[in-house]
Order: structure tokens, then C-alpha cells, then sequence
């Protein structure tokens, strides 16, 4: 991807965070009817915090992401930040969780796509096929109060 591309994606980025934030989700809280949430990671390298837009499906208490990259055949970087770090922060709305971190192993994450990203969002399995990989499910804990 060349460098312009790059700079014009994230300044959509930063736009897309600023208009959930100030909504309180109301704009950008959802995409093709499955909710999106604010995902705060720090990255793999540079340790600094990046926040994206992501969709989500709530589990058993747990906010499950994947990594579909819109069945690109590689996972978006906010993935590749997911699998380096134990903790980040959810923004829900003008709710604010901080979160345990962990990248579903192959038979839960076989389960958790089929049991329940699939079967709340069926167009998500388009992804998979047309990425030819895996796509990898994150699941998002909220953490214990101190």
C-alpha cells in the first residue's frame, strides 16, 4: 500500500473514532446491522495506542472481534496489535471498559465463529470463504475491578 493511501486511511480512521465518540456511538455504531465498538490497542511496535472501529458480538459476558479484514487474504494490523498485548479498552457508546485480551485457540475460535458469528451475522462466512484463511476471533473480557 502506498504512502498516500495509508495517510488517507488513517485520517478516515481518526474522522470515523471522533464522530462515534462525540455521538456517543450513534453515528458509526453499527455496520450491516452488527455493532461496532471503539477499540483501543497499543501497537506491536511502537507501544503507542491505536483506537479503530470494529464490530463486535457480545458472548457469555465477552465482546468477541474478528479479524476478517473484509475477507482480504491477510489480517488488518489492529489484529496483529491484539495478539501482542493481554489488555486494551472497549468504548461501547459513551461506555468505557478496560479488558483482558486473548485470541481464541483453533477449537474454540472453530466454535465461537460458527455458534456465534455466524449464526447472528451469515454474511460474515463470505469473509472466510473468500479469504481463504482462518479468520481469527478475539475475545474481549472486561476486567475486575482493582
Amino acid at each position: 500500500m502506498n504512502a498516500a493511501l495509508r495517510s488517507l486511511l488513517r485520517t478516515a480512521n481518526t474522522l470515523a473514532v471522533a464522530l462515534y465518540r462525540r455521538s456517543g456511538g450513534r453515528v458509526g455504531g453499527s455496520a450491516k446491522g452488527v455493532p461496532v465498538l471503539l477499540l483501543t490497542v497499543p501497537g506491536r511496535r511502537t507501544r503507542t495506542p491505536h483506537t479503530v472501529q470494529v464490530a463486535y458480538f457480545e458472548h457469555d459476558g465477552r465482546f468477541l472481534v474478528t479479524g476478517t479484514n473484509g475477507g482480504s487474504s491477510h489480517e488488518p494490523q489492529w489484529f496483529r496489535n491484539i495478539r501482542a498485548t493481554p489488555t486494551g479498552r472497549v468504548e461501547i457508546g459513551r461506555r468505557a471498559l478496560d479488558v483482558d485480551v486473548r485470541v481464541a485457540a483453533p477449537d474454540e475460535r472453530l466454535e465461537l465463529w460458527a455458534d456465534v458469528v455466524v449464526a447472528q451475522a451469515p454474511p460474515f462466512a463470505h469473509y472466510e470463504e473468500k479469504s481463504g484463511r482462518a479468520i481469527p476471533v478475539a475475545v474481549l473480557t472486561p476486567a475486575s475491578p482493582a
